[in-house]
């Protein structure tokens, strides 16, 4: 009877395995056995929205490519270990148990990964990118919001005894044991070997690029093609990507001249036009408004949870009850998908920058922000977060522009009456604003406010009885229904206070809950509410339908307060411009996005642009042809956004320069 060829297979196999460096060949097969095993559980999850056509074979193919870069990568400690292990090493019982020892851990470490990697595409529908990488930084946050949100001492055991049962497998097979009884080699052998093998394993893991991956019509896909080390490892490779190296680019001063037509869209004037400057000047007539403001930045408050339709209906009662008596935008979304991505575009209304926000990035103070323009104009500015500020660099960014800095660390003990690791219930958070709203107020100055929540974040816990949800197994249910209970009991005790009339309160997201989808930039996961609630009635009431983004906040509000000010923002003052001149900034670390009129051009790393045709009502969106001014004018956004930051120039301006730019807007405005 003749062999089949399997078991020719079995046999070729088995007689590699009779050699030292038959283990270096036990590591990959494992390794890339554990790598698919990951690949088919993560679709699995996702099956309802990948597409079960030729691209999926496509992706895992890719896939399989990508495991074995990374595996060339990680066998490199594993062939330098067999080539300096002593002649007799595994003829020894220490020698042995340490082998033993070695492949527990190593069955440890895929298993986890696994679990790591489902855990991942839970809350953010991709393989490991650079949220992954900020989670390596941030280890205590993180690694405790995970003990909070999951049973791990269970799924920590579960994996343990995996591992010793896969262990036993292997050893049952009697492979392990071969290679264990017949890895004595000669040194000239083992260096021989080890040298080329690393030679090769290097070469390989050099030549394959995540970029060769095909950009699939579904991103479900195109995510299950990527191998999660690999792209975790290509993310902190690439976590600040400089603007003209990787992206589209056309000459700087025609970028300059494009962002001048549309910085004045709005009616402002151009301060100094023939400098590589976005500065202008916002004229308007009669007096200013001197109200308070507090910007209450909501932790994940993605635009659905205030429909009252489909899952999320009846869960925000209290921002329903103030819709009618505030500005509503309709039509309003984030510029990404991370909290830090939220500041950096409410705070200085600048595109995203590639990589990193420049809230994490260094030379980031002194920076032209909302923030110094309330200063400039008297008013008392504080930065307020439940958590601990040092997280995603916050307090180092809000206390070096301007900003008084209040997280956990500033309050005393018994002012936290509920956390979880990521900071204090919003009750808390709420309570210690009005102590500050108060003493600011007591002084006899105007305040502006910039509040970050964090309760409707898993693990989603708060304190028990406010809600008819339970804590934590409400899940982001419980979470949205907290937050809103927690905005209207603080707007109800600050119905009490002197300066309540006074006072703006303005609702905003930082980002949605989910940023997945099957676009690569899913226009509808960025939608977020903004609501500018003004109790005293000074301020338009109603809904702005015109597409706007966070980009656009800084200027809308400085807008409806009637102040004249030089500006650097990159934003409009919505309610100034036609709407059809309304566009959205959109993106994620890699890939940058601008909508205007339907027209949704994306820049991509290694100068790569495409366009699409989205359809705001139907939520649907197609390819289009690439229109050559739509695609300037992208490009125009980001590069000089990229530019100014890169040559220091979206500083600040110092009381003396605020003066004379005032001045001088006056002068222009009058001719």
């Amino acid at each position: 009877m003749k062999p089949s060829p399997f078991n020719k297979l079995s046999s070729l196999f088995s007689a590699c395995i009779q050699k030292r460096n038959g283990g270096i060949l036990l590591f990959l097969a494992l390794f890339l056995g554990f790598q698919s095993m990951t690949r088919i559980v993560l679709m699995i999850k996702a099956a309802q929205n990948i597409s079960w056509d030729v691209s999926l074979a496509a992706a895992l193919g890719w896939g399989f490519i990508f495991d074995i870069g990374i595996a060339a990568w990680v066998a490199i400690p594993f062939i330098l270990l067999l080539t300096l292990l002593p002649k007799h090493f595994f003829e020894r019982l220490g020698g042995r148990f340490a082998i033993h020892a070695i492949l527990l851990v190593f069955l440890y470490a895929m298993l986890f990964d696994i679990v790591a990697e489902w855990v991942f595409w839970d809350e953010f529908g991709v393989r490991f990118n650079f949220i992954a990488v900020d989670y390596l930084v941030y280890t205590h946050e993180v690694i405790d919001n995970i003990f909070e949100s999951y049973p791990m001492p269970l799924i920590l055991s579960g994996i343990a005894a995996l591992s010793l049962i896969f262990h036993i497998i292997i050893w049952r097979t009697g492979l392990f044991a071969v290679w264990a009884a017949n890895s004595v080699s000669p040194a000239r052998d083992r260096y021989r070997f080890g040298f080329i093998a690393c030679i090769i394993a290097v070469a390989v893991g050099l030549v394959v690029n995540q970029n060769w991956l095909p950009d699939f019509a579904n991103n479900y896909n195109r995510e299950l093609g990527k191998n999660g080390f690999w792209s975790l490892v290509t993310a902190f490779k690439d976590n600040e990507l400089d603007f003209t190296q990787f992206f589209p680019t056309i000459p700087i001063e025609k970028s300059f001249q494009i962002m001048r037509e549309e910085l004045v869209e709005d009616g402002a004037v151009l301060l100094r036009p023939g400098e590589k400057d976005t500065l202008r000047f916002y004229a308007k007539e009669g007096p200013e408004l001197k109200l308070n403001v507090i910007q209450i930045t909501v932790e994940s408050l993605s635009a659905e949870f205030l429909d009252n339709s489909g899952p999320y209906a009846d869960l925000t009662p209290n921002l329903s009850a103030i819709e009618p008596k505030s500005l509503v935008f309709d039509n309003f979304y984030a510029t990404g998908t991370r909290t830090d991505r939220g500041m950096e575009a409410l705070t200085l209304s600048l595109p995203p920058t590639p990589g990193r926000s420049l809230v994490k990035r260094p030379h980031n103070e002194g920076l032209f922000t909302l923030g110094s323009i309330f200063r400039l104009k008297g008013y008392d500015t504080a930065f307020l977060y439940s958590g601990y500020g040092y997280f995603d660099n916050m307090n180092y960014f809000f206390g070096n522009n301007g900003y008084r800095v209040i997280d956990r660390n500033a309050v005393k003990h018994e002012d936290i009456t509920f956390a979880n690791v990521w900071g204090a219930c919003d009750e808390d958070l709420y309570r210690w604003t009005m102590r500050e709203a108060d003493a600011v107020h007591a002084e006899g100055k105007p305040f502006y406010f910039f509040v970050m929540t964090t309760s409707n974040h898993r693990p989603f816990t708060f304190p028990e009885g406010r809600i008819d949800l339970p804590s934590k197994t409400s899940g982001r249910r419980g979470g949205v229904k907290y937050t809103d209970y927690a905005i209207g009991q603080f707007l109800k005790d600050a119905s009490s206070k002197p300066w309540f009339k006074h006072t703006v309160f303005v609702i905003v997201a930082d980002h949605c809950a989910s940023s997945a989808g099957k676009a690569e930039l899913p226009v509808e996961k960025y939608h977020i509410p903004l609501i500018i609630f003004a109790p005293g009635g000074q301020l338009l009431t109603g809904h702005i339908t015109t597409i706007a983004s966070q980009t656009d906040y800084a200027p809308t509000l400085l807008g409806l307060l009637n102040w004249s000010y030089p500006s650097r923002f990159f934003g409009h003052d919505v309610r100034t411009i036609a709407p059809e001149e309304g566009h959205a900034i959109i993106g994620n670390y890699q890939k940058l996005g601008h909508i205007e009129e339907g027209q949704f051009i994306v820049l991509k790393p290694v100068r790569k642009n495409v366009a699409y045709h989205y359809d705001f009502t139907s939520r649907s969106m197609k390819h289009i042809p690439l229109d050559k001014e739509m695609k300037e004018e992208t490009i125009s956004y980001y590069q000089v956004a990229s530019y100014l930051y890169k040559h220091g120039l979206y500083n600040a301006l110092t009381a003396d320069e605020f003066a004379a730019y005032m001045q001088q807007g006056r002068a222009d405005g009058a001719q």
